[in-house]
């Protein structure tokens, strides 16, 4: 599930990310990803990045920096 996102698409929130390499990485390293970033993509243009945490964690803004830029949020338990 991604924040801010309809049911397959739309919404507000960040709806395009690469699951993918992730997903190799643990399979072929053993390496479970601990966050994987989502972007919102609006005429072509990247208006939003935030990172899906592992679960239970989730994002939490680290108060500091633009609320549009992944790096400025950590992952936390709710």
């Amino acid at each position: 599930m991604l924040p801010g996102v309809g049911h397959c698409r739309g919404g507000v929130g960040p709806d395009q990310a690469d699951f993918m390499s992730p997903i190799v990485s643990w399979v072929e390293d053993g390496v479970a990803p601990e966050r994987i970033t989502v972007s919102a993509v609006r005429d072509g243009m990247v208006t939003m990045t935030r990172p899906i945490c592992s679960h239970p964690q989730v994002a939490v803004y680290s108060g500091q920096g633009d609320t549009n830029e992944e790096a400025n949020f950590e992952c936390a338990a709710p």
